[in-house]
């Protein structure tokens, strides 16, 4: 089976601080992975540092065979931040930022306006925001922007997904519904690489998991040894839900690559 994602001896350091210290890991295609680990252990890092996001100061990183820089097939993966992020002008509708999710999609394939129309209509039910379809996006909660960008990224019907936290500020009944989505994401082979400070429903879905501990691979296996190993460590790491608010708006993500340097990619979220 091929990998989808594979970083060698993957060494990160923000203003002469490690954060990744010689990470060797292989993401086959149609794994369901889950990133645990306490806050500052390296998890949003890692996860940008496979999207070419963060540069590496040490080590090689692959996307489906090719390092980022040379990586042009964006239309394959579909990228879920902690929190949006949008500049000024006028305001964009929730149908607006889910449709550009479209965008590298039409780069890969010729795509009529009905099937991006169709594919932007399947992403808003999923999560649950059809009827907010032509709200602005700022109006909405924090838990409902982080559902936009969900459906942003299915929206791509990318094969890949990168997911930094989708259930933070997302209320019981909303998890739910994302591990609905994400189940059925799993029996069509996707992959999905998911960073989480807990499980909650999300934890049947899991086929790996992998503890990140001071920069370093802790532990790789399954889920539930998971948890306790990050609790072992002191993590921040549990089975139940639990709600954490981000807010903000996305930008669109191919000209997320490149765009964002190491230094606000840390700082934007408060953890490495």
């Amino acid at each position: 089976m091929s990998a989808a994602f594979t970083m060698t001896g993957g060494e990160v350091a923000l203003d002469g601080r490690p954060i990744l210290r010689g990470v060797d890991l292989a993401v086959k295609d149609g794994e369901f992975l889950v990133v645990l680990g306490a806050n500052g252990s390296g998890k949003s890092t890692l996860v940008r540092t496979l999207l070419g996001l963060v540069p590496l100061s040490g080590g090689s990183v692959l996307l489906y065979g090719t390092p980022p820089g040379k990586f042009r097939d964006w239309g394959r993966i579909g990228y879920v931040p902690q929190r949006l992020s949008v500049g000024g002008g006028v305001p964009a509708t929730v149908r607006e930022v889910v449709s550009s999710g479209r965008i590298a999609r039409r780069r890969r394939f010729r795509r009529t306006a009905a099937e991006d129309r169709r594919a932007v209509a399947d992403a808003l039910d999923a999560v649950g925001l059809a009827d907010r379809a032509g709200y602005p996006v700022q109006s909405l909660s924090g838990g409902q922007q982080q559902r936009v960008l969900i459906a942003r990224a299915l929206a791509g019907e990318p094969d890949a997904f990168v997911m930094d936290e989708p259930t933070a500020g997302v209320d019981a009944d909303s998890q739910r519904l994302l591990a609905g989505t994400l189940a059925g994401l799993r029996e069509r082979g996707k992959t999905v690489v998911l960073v989480a400070h807990e499980l909650g429903p999300l934890e049947p879905l899991i086929t790996r998991a992998i503890v990140l501990r001071e920069g370093r691979i802790a532990y790789d296996g399954a889920p539930p040894a998971a948890a306790e190993a990050g609790a072992g460590a002191g993590g921040h790491v549990h089975i139940h839900a639990h709600a954490h608010a981000h807010t903000g708006v996305l930008n669109g993500w191919p000209d997320v690559i490149g765009s964002r340097s190491a230094a606000a990619e840390a700082g934007a979220t408060g953890e490495a």
